[in-house]
């Protein structure tokens, strides 16, 4: 974590700050609570990568915040090298109403588009984001999702000849599976695993840390079963609100390859069981 000093502090747009203090805040920023001018502040810096890091963030709140509850961004930008975002502090609730989390994301679903993607890519990541407009939804899984990751796992020595073959297979599956379809550009969270949603000390929930883009709306609903977190309101809730179509359980396994495929290459060989178990069902 990078020491910030007297210098770096003045920048922030605050008068006087009475209090600076490390908080956990995943494994990506430094992510620090702020006392300055008698409230209290979440704040995240990114050492070395600019103001650009977190423009995605900011827009994804923004695109969000149109259908969802989502932090107060207060000012996102960039002191020397650093880059820094500052939040509304939450007061945070272990529990709340998942039922309302269900239909919170089904409404931010509700948000079409006529294309995939999204009008700016995110390379600043560790997993880089080709976002760039496509007609296709196949063709952009694939793409601009799928192979980039295969690609990096042949770099990263993660990849060998059988989970080549059962990825082609893979492939051929959620082509002949997907083009019978007629899937609307939703917008996406793009992380809905359960670090990325809370409850205020209302028991409201808020979605937090957005990767937007406009897919398949599976894909957010993929991303939540791979690990835990969303009980069966949260399902309910959902479907209540904007019904999934016959089927949708069987063909989560495609949107579960995905995120575990970037957790392979993120954190190693660690992920390969998990990698393997879902090729091994289309070998």
């Amino acid at each position: 974590m990078k020491k910030l000093d007297e210098k770096w502090l003045s920048q922030l747009p605050f008068n006087k700050i009475e209090q600076l203090t490390p908080v956990s805040g995943g494994d990506i920023n430094d992510s620090y609570s702020l006392l300055a001018d008698n409230k209290k502040y979440f704040m995240k810096v990114q050492p070395n990568r600019g103001k650009k890091f977190f423009e995605h963030e900011a827009q994804g709140i923004h695109l969000l915040s149109k259908a969802t509850r989502v932090p107060h961004i207060i000012q996102y930008g960039q002191i020397e090298e650093d880059g820094f975002l500052i939040q509304d502090w939450i007061n945070v609730k272990n529990n709340g109403n998942q039922y309302e989390l269900g239909k919170m994301v089904a409404n931010v679903h509700k948000i079409h588009n006529s294309k995939f993607g999204l009008d700016n890519d995110f390379d600043l990541g560790k997993i880089p984001k080709n976002n760039k407009w496509n007609n296709s939804w196949t063709d952009f899984y694939i793409e601009q999702r799928l192979n980039p990751l295969v690609n990096m796992a042949q770099k990263n020595g993660l990849w060998n000849d059988y989970r080549q073959k059962g990825y082609e297979k893979l492939k051929n599956n959620f082509i002949s599976d997907f083009n019978e379809r007629d899937i609307i550009p939703s917008l996406l969270h793009g992380d809905l695993w359960s670090g990325n949603f809370m409850f205020n000390e209302k028991g409201l929930p808020l979605l937090i840390d957005p990767d937007v883009f406009y897919g398949d709306r599976e894909m957010d609903i993929g991303i939540t079963t791979v690990f835990g977190g969303f009980n069966e309101q949260f399902y309910q809730g959902y479907n209540e609100a904007y019904p999934l179509e016959q089927g949708w359980q069987q063909r989560l396994i495609y949107y579960q390859f995905y995120y575990l495929m970037a957790h392979l290459n993120m954190f190693g060989e660690t992920y390969g069981f998990a990698v393997d178990n879902i090729l091994n069902k289309f070998i």
